[in-house]
């Protein structure tokens, strides 16, 4: 059994992850006795009254504390996009052992990324729109929507939906500013995290530069997916993609080490071998 913690990113909360669950168990990311364990960065969602902590690391600390608390195993696994994936990093990094198995989404950070690599300027503009129409549901998720998603089919639903939550568990203003901050400051060790990592990116992410994710599989030599046509919210626009491409990923992982076992148990029976002949 394996527990996977799930975290979304800047202003985004649990409940934006729609059916992913599902996507997760239809494509065998989540077996049976598997658990998805959904966990609220700090100020968003649940955690909305909170004041945001002006450092990654201090979210992850709380992020860990949370999943200590709602009686996650350890080494678990964990899943998360963006700023969810920066506090992901920052805790694969500085906890080995407590992670077994990473998948980091549309993320960036320091030092594999400059500024207007992580945030690309020509995002600039709908930035400011969206802070200057924070306090009107409708219109802010909206041009969310135009910024992050690439599919459209069900934009009518996402945004009456995304309105909602924001009406009932919207973030302040100060908080997204002050998650902000945190995101911009991230800097990542240079090392990988000891646990196997997948990088899953999107060519056409109109908010990060899909740069920022090869750089950061290079660095650390890690697998590397990329999505042709989706937006900064992959899990939105192709769950299914990105489940298919996870479930991959772990079967090959699953492979390697079974391969390794054998060849560890055969290498064991010829020096027994070798040694009974003397």
């Amino acid at each position: 059994m394996s527990d996977w913690i799930l975290l979304r990113g800047l202003t985004r909360e649990t409940r934006h992850w729609g059916a992913f669950e599902s996507s997760m168990r239809a494509h065998g990311v989540l077996r049976d006795d598997d658990r998805a364990v959904f966990i609220d960065l700090p100020g968003n969602g649940d955690e909305r009254a909170m004041h945001v902590p002006l450092s990654v690391h201090a979210m992850m600390n709380d992020v860990r504390a949370r999943a200590v608390a709602l009686g996650v195993t350890m080494s678990c696994r964990v899943l998360a996009m963006s700023l969810g994936a920066m506090v992901a990093t920052a805790w694969a990094q500085q906890h080995p052992g407590e992670i077994e198995r990473l998948v980091l989404i549309n993320t960036s950070m320091r030092p594999f990324a400059r500024v207007d690599e992580r945030l690309r300027v020509s995002a600039w503009p709908t930035l400011l729109r969206i802070a200057t129409q924070w306090n009107h549901p409708e219109r802010c998720e909206r041009l969310i929507h135009a910024l992050t998603c690439h599919r459209i089919d069900t934009i009518d639903t996402d945004i009456s939906e995304w309105a909602a939550l924001r009406r009932t568990h919207g973030v302040s203003a100060g908080n997204a500013l002050r998650q902000l901050y945190a995101a911009a400051r991230f800097r990542a060790q240079p090392f990988a995290p000891p646990c196997p990592t997948l990088i899953l990116s999107s060519r056409s992410d109109r908010l990060v530069d899909n740069a920022c994710s090869e750089r950061i599989a290079k660095q650390w030599r890690a697998k590397h997916a990329i999505h042709p046509w989706s937006g900064h919210d992959l899990p939105h626009d192709d769950a299914a993609w990105t489940c298919e491409a996870i479930a991959t990923w772990l079967a090959d992982m699953h492979a390697m080490h079974a391969t390794h076992a054998i060849s560890e148990h055969d290498a064991k029976q010829a020096h027994h071998a070798f040694h009974s002949r003397k």
